[in-house]
C-alpha cells in the first residue's frame, strides 16, 4: 500500500510518500518514493526535494503558516512530473505525526472530529507542536476527502514508562487531578532506532538493552529494555531533558520565578527565553546548528563551551540510563547531530569506557550520515549510528493500523 506522511516540526513541515509491503516486519523494510520539506514557514519559505540526505532541488513557495505549507506540498505532489508523476494516486491513507497524545492516545488512531478536538486540547502541553498538526488537516481533507487520515503519536512509544520514572515528586493528588506525568517525546524516532538496530544485529528487541539518542534541534535519549521504553529524558513537555538547539532542557525549577523578578518580565517572556533563546544558540551566541558551531569550535570560547556542555549532558543521561537498566548492550546515535557530529560521539563514547565501550576512532571519522558501527570489534558495549527515518516509521505504523482494522472487519463479516 502507498501512504502519504506529514511530519510537522517546530518551524518546518516534512512530507513523504512510502510504499509499505504486506510482509514487512519493520519500518526499514518500507520503500520511500519521495521526501520533501518546507522550511522558512512564515518567512521566506522554500520547498526542497530530498534524495537520501541530500537536497536534489529547491523552489520558493508561499507558506505563511503550516496550512499553506501543506497546501503547497500537496500542489507539488499533484503536479508531479517525471519520476514524481502519480505519487499521490491510490493512497491507502495519510499519516500525520502528532507530538503530544497524552495518556489517552497509546497507539495510532484515525483522525475523527473527536480525535482532532482532543489533539487540540493537548496543545496546552505542546503549544509549539500540536497546533501545527491540526492546521494541516483542512488542506489535506480538501484534496483527499475520502482517504482516511491516521494520527501517529510521539508519546505512544513511552506509554510503558512506569510511575516510578513517570511521576514527578509533587503532591500525588495534584498529579492525578491534572494528569501530570512524564510522557516523553520523539517516540516515533526511538522506536525506529530500536527496531532497526535489532534488525541489523539479527536479534529481537526483547533480547536487548539499549539507549537510543535522537539528537537534532530537539533532543532526547531513551532507555529501552525488552523492547519497551522504561525512561526518557523529556517529560510532561518537550522542554525537559537534554540541552537542545534553542531549548534549555533541565534547569532549576525556581529559575522561571527568579527571571520574572530579576528581569521584570512576564511568564510568557520567560518561556520564550527557555524555549527559543537558550540551548546551543543561547550559550554559543552564534547558532543552534552544530555544523555551524563546529566551524568556530577552535577559535570561539563560547562555542566550545556550548558544545562541551551539550556533550556532557548527553553523556550524563546515558550514564544514568545504564545504571537504571543495570547495564546496556548498545548506544544508538540518531538524528542530525548524532549522525554527523564526531566530537559529541567521541565525548560520549570516551566517557563510557568504564562500562566496556571502546570507540574505533577511524569509524567515528568516516561514519557520517550513514548506518555504521562506531565501536571496536572487541567492545563489550556497542555504539552504532542509525539515521532515523520517521517518515518510514509513521508509514509503517499506519500500515499496521490499517491491516488490523481490515482484519477486524473481515472477522466481523465472517461472524455475521
Amino acid at each position: 500500500m502507498k501512504i502519504l506522511v506529514f511530519n510537522p516540526g517546530s518551524n518546518s513541515l516534512k512530507a513523504g510518500v512510502v510504499r509499505c509491503h504486506p510482509a514487512q516486519e519493520t519500518a526499514a523494510d518500507g520503500e520511500k518514493l519521495v521526501e520533501v520539506i518546507c522550511e522558512g514557514i512564515g518567512a521566506e519559505a522554500k520547498l526542497s526535494v530530498y534524495r537520501g540526505k541530500k537536497i536534489a532541488g529547491s523552489e520558493s513557495i508561499q507558506a505563511q503558516d503550516f496550512g499553506e505549507a501543506a497546501a503547497a506540498i500537496l500542489q507539488w505532489l499533484m503536479q508531479g512530473k517525471g519520476p514524481h508523476q502519480g505519487l499521490a494516486d491510490g493512497l491507502a491513507c495519510i499519516g500525520v505525526r502528532v507530538v503530544h497524545g497524552g495518556s489517552h492516545f497509546t497507539e495510532p488512531v484515525e483522525i475523527t472530529p473527536e480525535v482532532e478536538r482532543e489533539i487540540n486540547e493537548l496543545a496546552k502541553w505542546a503549544p509549539q507542536h500540536n497546533p501545527s498538526s491540526i492546521s494541516i488537516l483542512s488542506p489535506i481533507r480538501e484534496r483527499f476527502e475520502k482517504v482516511p487520515m491516521i494520527a501517529v503519536f510521539d508519546t505512544a512509544f513511552h506509554r510503558t514508562i512506569g510511575d516510578i520514572a513517570g511521576l514527578y515528586p509533587i503532591p500525588f493528588e495534584i498529579s492525578e487531578r491534572h494528569g501530570i506525568r512524564r510522557f516523553g517525546f520523539h517516540g516515533i524516532s526511538h522506536r525506529y532506532l530500536m527496531e532497526r538496530y535489532a534488525q541489523i544485529v539479527r536479534r529481537k528487541p526483547a533480547e536487548l538493552k539499549m539507549i537510543t539518542m535522537h539528537l537534532e534541534s530537539g533532543c532526547s535519549a531513551t532507555a529501552i529494555a525488552e523492547g519497551r521504553s522504561v525512561d526518557t529524558t523529556m517529560g510532561l513537555t518537550p522542554l525537559e531533558g537534554l540541552m537542545m538547539g534553542t531549548r534549555c532542557g533541565n534547569v532549576d525549577p525556581a529559575l522561571p520565578a527568579y527571571l520574572m523578578q530579576a528581569e521584570g518580565i512576564e511568564m510568557s517572556e520567560v518561556m520564550h527565553i527557555l524555549e527559543k533563546q537558550s540551548g546551543l544558540l543561547g550559550v554559543s551566541g552564534k547558532s543552534l546548528d552544530t555544523r555551524v558551531l563546529m566551524r568556530h569550535y577552535e577559535a570561539d570560547e563560547r562555542v566550545r563551551l556550548a558544545m562541551e556542555m551539550f556533550s556532557y549532558r548527553v553523556l550524563k543521561a546515558a550514564g544514568a540510563f545504564i545504571a537504571a537498566l543495570g547495564g546496556v548492550d548498545a548506544l544508538i546515535f540518531g538524528g542530525g547531530i548524532g549522525e554527523n557530529n564526531t566530537l559529541l560521539r567521541q565525548r560520549v563514547c570516551d566517557g563510557l569506557r568504564w562500562c566496556g565501550l571502546r570507540m574505533d576512532p577511524e569509524s567515528n571519522r568516516t561514519v557520517i550520515d550513514v548506518e555504521g558501527r562506531l565501536s571496536s570489534e572487541d567492545s563489550r558495549v556497542q555504539a552504532h549510528v542509525i539515521p532515523t527515518e520517521e517518515t518510514l516509521q509513521i508509514a509503517h505504523e499506519c500500515s499496521v493500523t490499517l491491516e488490523a482494522a481490515n482484519s477486524r472487519q473481515h472477522r466481523a463479516v465472517a461472524q455475521s
